[in-house]
């Protein structure tokens, strides 16, 4: 199989199950997001070494199965309606996000003002991520009442989870955080 199949030249791309759409489409727009923080993921995970901190396979682990997770749900909004959707999402994808913020928040010093994203390459890389996944849910939302509910609280809530978990690795890494008024 060929990468290039020049279907998509004229500004048309397939949705799955083969129907054509602008590549403005929202649908497009919101799964084309979720790749987008995706890969963002990808390259803040690529900046740890296992010297780092403890746990950094149980962590990385952790990593994969939420970047599976939300290729699943880039999956769920290139489905067009009516049609059946091969990866559903699961309230219990939520509920593992919440239990990990519950865990890695306990860890943390208690916020008391705003931060600034920033640190150690890869917590800015998340901090990143943070922001791509906030505009996903919103390009999701845009789509309208045909959006799976838990693609939306996934969605929420793993921008949730990449704000603790780059916190997280940036107090591991001694990176100091910036309040919003230092």
């Amino acid at each position: 199989m060929k990468i290039y199949t020049k279907s998509g030249d004229k500004g048309t791309t397939s949705l799955v199950y083969g129907s054509r759409v602008s590549k403005k489409d929202q649908r497009v727009e919101a799964y084309g997001t979720c790749d987008e923080a995706n890969s963002m993921i990808g390259l803040g995970l690529s900046y740890l070494k296992a010297e780092y901190f403890d746990g950094k396979e149980k962590f990385e682990g952790f990593f994969h199965k939420i970047q599976t997770v939300l290729f699943h749900a880039g999956a769920e909004l290139a489905t067009p309606p009516g049609k059946e959707v091969k990866w559903k999402l699961e309230d219990s994808n939520i509920k593992e996000l919440e239990e990990q913020i519950d865990f890695l928040d306990g860890t943390l010093t208690p916020l008391s003002n705003f931060i600034l994203p920033g640190g150690h390459p890869a917590g800015a890389a998340l901090h990143t991520a943070r922001t791509i996944v906030r505009r996903a849910e919103r390009e999701a939302v845009g789509i309208g009442e045909e959006v799976n509910p838990l693609v939306l609280s996934y969605l929420n809530r793993l921008s949730d989870f990449l704000f603790v978990a780059a916190r997280y690795i940036n107090q591991q890494l001694g990176e100091e955080e910036k309040n919003l008024h230092q």
